[in-house]
């Protein structure tokens, strides 16, 4: 059957009738292009969904995001009952006594789809297109290797970009070197306490992190964390490459502009979906942060689960660098950087 505006308001009456949840004013304005979504669907944040001559649906949150694309029926009834649930549970629990306004919001949608259909349920928690692909609960602690930083990252501390690298046999220590840090202090391994004893105590903490880098290995990663790069560095993708590099994840944090990108290229080609830069603040608990189906439905799944295992985290940043390490084994040495441990050193241009 082709999906025409009728066929799919015909189907949403008919799971209507079946559900104690939904009523017919839940399903979504349509059009048939997507510059028609500010008459349509007013402010960017709701679905809006276009129906292209075809029988293609493609769902938007604004008139430049597309979130999907499905020619199932059953797929766009989903999408709509997805973000209907949704906007019931956060009335719901932004009016239960006791509850902040994120405490149970994800496995209140869970169960609401349960209700409606229980394989629309399955499809939820699994966090991707066609679910179910089970994953085991997280039993350990969420902040333990690589969440604990999020929170202060936001801030920029400790640094404004954290760099992450993977591949056959590469050296964090080259890697530095790419970016620019000091070859002695490299080949000496100077460590951030040696960094900040060396300036006394005449210079502040921020210049010295500011006019440096610390480094090093964690799990299958070298990263690389930094303020700024200087003048010459030498670290795009094809030295990169040279050094046995296949896969990058290059977190960054502009906190008084309050934005925060991911960019995550594996063999010399960037992940994106075509959406271009990837800004952390559009993650919102309960709604899959990237293109459905796509080259990043991985991290839908993994923040998904990370949703469900942790409704305690009631920061987005934490779930989101949780569902990170989860999905791609980021991590960052925790007791190395707090206790200024980790490799360091400055750019080369700071002992001209």
């Amino acid at each position: 059957m082709q999906m025409t505006e009728h066929a799919l308001k015909r189907a949403w009456r008919q799971t209507v009738a079946g559900s104690d949840l939904l009523d017919d004013a839940m399903f979504p304005p349509t059009g048939t292009s997507r510059d028609q979504y500010t008459q349509r669907a007013g402010d960017p944040g709701g679905l809006f969904l276009v129906l292209d001559e075809d029988g293609t649906v493609r769902g938007y949150r604004s008139p430049y995001r597309e979130i999907f694309t499905a020619q199932d029926l059953d797929q766009v009834l989903y999408f709509v009952a997805e973000e209907a649930v949704r906007r019931l549970a956060e009335y719901i629990v932004a009016h239960t006594p006791g509850h902040g306004p994120v405490t149970n919001l994800v496995t209140g949608q869970a169960q609401m789809l349960d209700r409606i259909n229980p394989a629309w349920g399955s499809r939820f928690r699994s966090g991707g297109m066609d679910g179910p692909q089970t994953a085991q609960p997280c039993e350990r602690d969420p902040l333990e290797r690589l969440a604990w930083i999020a929170g202060t990252w936001r801030e920029q501390d400790p640094y404004t970009n954290l760099a992450f690298f993977r591949g056959k046999g590469i050296s964090a220590e080259q890697i530095a070197l790419l970016h620019g840090a000091n070859p002695e202090q490299v080949a000496a391994g100077t460590r951030l306490s040696d960094l900040r004893s060396m300036h006394g105590t005449g210079r502040d903490s921020w210049d010295i992190a500011w006019e440096s880098c610390c480094f090093g290995q964690a799990g299958d990663w070298a990263f690389v964390m930094y303020h700024e790069t200087p003048p010459g560095s030498r670290a795009d993708n094809a030295a990169l490459s040279r050094l046995g590099v296949t896969e990058t994840v290059r977190l960054s944090a502009t906190a008084a502009k309050a934005i925060y990108t991911f960019d995550y290229m594996r063999d010399g080609r960037r992940i994106d979906d075509d959406w271009g830069v990837l800004e952390l603040i559009w993650y919102e608990r309960g709604r899959a942060p990237y293109y459905r189906g796509g080259q990043l439905d991985f991290l839908n799944q993994a923040v998904r689960r990370a949703e469900l295992d942790h409704p305690e985290l009631t920061g987005e940043f934490e779930l989101y660098f949780h569902a990170l390490e989860t999905a791609l084994g980021l991590q960052l040495p925790r007791q190395d950087i707090q206790q200024e441990t980790v490799h360091a050193a400055q750019w080369v241009r700071s002992n001209g």
